[in-house]
């Protein structure tokens, strides 16, 4: 026998519906955006990246040279193109004149012409740092005017040297800066004596 009706059942609007799976979508959404939101917590040995100090390297922008960065920190650790991390140090751009100074965006090349290599020093590490450049590949064979520039990081930006020198020719290296590092982080004695860094095989 079958069951009696006593009132009439609702229609189901399949739009409702639609509607109502939308909705949960959404939330389900939003939360996972959240979730992902939520900075993630360092795992055991990761380091942030930060920097105490940074030495900029720089020559004319537009110039067709290629001038090297090589940075020695007071255990002796050498930091130069192919040897971008050692120690505390990190060379974080190696500039080689214009051959890596363009991209090119929806089909169009777009050139910067600034020439700088950038070191940063991650930590503090007492002794004495010694920054050289070399004259390493000459387009026009042209002497090179070199600017370096040490900057305090922590706790505000300070330049504590500004410097320059004049390389002569390809293969010519020069000491731009040396300088001493305190425990506390103050820079103690700084000169320019020569001491050659460049290690040839």
């Amino acid at each position: 026998m079958r069951p009696r009706r006593t009132a009439r059942e609702p229609e189901v609007d399949p739009f409702y519906d639609m509607l109502f799976n939308m909705l949960i979508a959404f939330v389900f959404c939003f939360i996972v955006a959240l979730l992902a939101m939520h900075p993630k917590a360092l795992k055991a040995g990761d380091v942030p990246a930060k920097a105490e100090f940074i030495v900029n390297v720089s020559w004319p922008a537009g110039n067709l040279n290629d001038i090297d960065t090589w940075v020695e920190d007071p255990a002796g650790n050498l930091v130069w193109f192919r040897a971008r991390e050692a120690g505390l140090m990190h060379l974080d751009r190696d500039d080689r004149g214009l051959a890596n100074d363009s991209i090119v965006v929806d089909g169009k090349q777009i050139v910067n012409p600034l020439n700088q290599e950038v070191v940063t020093l991650r930590g503090i590490e007492p002794g004495e740092f010694t920054v050289n450049a070399m004259y390493y590949e000459s387009k026009n064979g042209l002497p090179v005017e070199v600017t370096v520039t040490v900057i305090k990081v922590n706790p505000r930006a300070e330049v504590v040297y500004y410097g320059q020198a004049r390389l002569a020719r390809k293969g010519d290296e020069a000491t731009l800066l040396r300088f001493t590092l305190q425990a506390d982080g103050s820079v103690g004695r700084i000169n320019t004596l020569a001491k050659s860094l460049v290690r040839r095989s």
